[in-house]
């Protein structure tokens, strides 16, 4: 008995050792983001790691445990990163990344997700940082008494939130359209026709093929005093034949969740509120003026969503005749009106060549341009500018 119960313990010891040699790196990709770069291994299962940074020269250090299998070919390099190498290392495996300029990384594993299994990510914030001018907007006077607040004309800024990016690539039509891509030619030329209007300004969230955490998506537009977020995607669903447009606006159980989160980090977050700080207010006064701003953005996200459904409406069929409510993290900003808009099914293969084709991205975004100046010709909104006493 002892005999077979050893043998037993042996044999799961060997398969628990054969399992964690098993694990493949599939593949290698780098993506080049404004603030960071960020690597992505492909792995087949879990894998332990560890990173460090070496300079002299300046290199940044991964050791994987228990990988069986490397990736063929040449590897990318972008952003930081110039060049990438594997090589053995006791039970482990090292990669090295060859890097433009110092930088400390920091890697985990993400879960499979979608089309996707396990990911190994390593991310290196690049050194050269600057506040942006919604960040710099952000930062407290030195003197609270010797503030004096005052409203004037400005620019309306709307930010558009192209979706997904990077690698989310999100849905894929049969053709083999990212909605990642589709969702950034349509944003740039949105901003195009903005940008030409007069008094008007986008902004966009990503301009390039990145990712963006969703909750940082909608900081882009709070840091840059945005009046408006749209956020620009394309449906899908597994009935190719479903087709049309659709606008979301956030849910009520959506804001409430959101109004909890504000409150619980309004000592530690730099949110405003209409323009005013909540840090140091009392939780009923502080949760009275995000109450009266949250409920004016959802009142504004839902007269701007029923412009853009009419515009979009003259383009072709709507998927939902009317406004949609969702808790989509995107739209949960206190203090902007936040749309999101579904401009097709990329699943559909007629919509999916309407996003491919150049023309019809520009009637989508002229679309969006009309319903929103619809929008602001019946409201003009004002800016408050902090500014020191004499």
């Amino acid at each position: 008995m002892q005999k077979w119960i050893t043998s037993c313990v042996i044999a799961i010891l060997w398969l628990s050792a054969g399992n964690a040699v098993a694990v493949s790196i599939t593949d290698v990709r780098v993506w080049d983001e404004p603030d960071q770069t960020r690597v992505v291994l492909d792995v087949s299962d879990k894998v332990k790691h560890s990173s460090f940074a070496l300079d002299a020269p300046n290199r940044a250090v991964v050791d994987i445990q228990g990988v069986a299998k490397l990736p063929s070919g040449k590897q990318g390099h972008a952003g930081l990163v110039k060049a990438l190498r594997f090589g053995q290392r006791d039970n482990a495996v090292r990669m090295v990344l060859d890097l433009a300029e110092a930088a400390q990384p920091r890697s985990y594993l993400l879960a499979p997700s979608g089309e996707y299994g396990y990911r190994l990510v390593i991310e290196l914030p690049h050194s050269a940082q600057r506040p942006s001018a919604g960040e710099s907007a952000k930062q407290k006077p030195a003197s609270r008494q010797a503030t004096v607040m005052s409203l004037t004309n400005k620019d309306i800024i709307i930010a558009i939130d192209p979706g997904h990016g990077g690698e989310d690539p999100g849905a894929i039509g049969a053709g083999g359209l990212r909605e990642k891509d589709a969702a950034l030619q349509i944003a740039r030329r949105l901003k195009k026709l903005i940008d030409a209007e007069p008094g008007m300004r986008a902004v966009l969230t990503r301009d390039g093929d990145y990712f963006i955490p969703l909750r940082k998506r909608r900081e882009k537009a709070q840091q840059q005093r945005a009046d408006l977020f749209v956020s620009i995607h394309a449906d899908a669903f597994k009935d190719r034949s479903v087709h049309g447009s659709s606008v979301y606006i956030l849910s009520s159980g959506g804001a409430t969740s959101e109004h909890a989160r504000v409150l619980a980090n309004r000592e530690n977050a730099a949110d405003l509120v209409g323009g005013v700080e909540i840090q140091d207010k009392d939780e009923m006064l502080a949760s009275v003026l995000l109450d009266i701003s949250q409920s004016a953005a959802i009142e504004a996200s839902l007269d701007l969503s029923q412009r853009l459904l009419q515009e979009l409406n003259s383009l072709g069929k709507l998927h939902k005749n009317s406004v949609q409510r969702a808790g989509f993290a995107v739209l949960k900003a206190p203090d902007v009106p936040s749309i999101l808009v579904e401009t097709a099914f990329i699943s559909n293969r007629n919509e999916e060549s309407r996003l491919k084709d150049p023309r019809q991205q520009e009637e989508l975004a002229r679309g969006l341009r009309n319903g929103i100046i619809s929008y602001f010709e019946t409201y003009r909104p004002q800016k408050v500018v902090a500014r020191a006493a004499p």
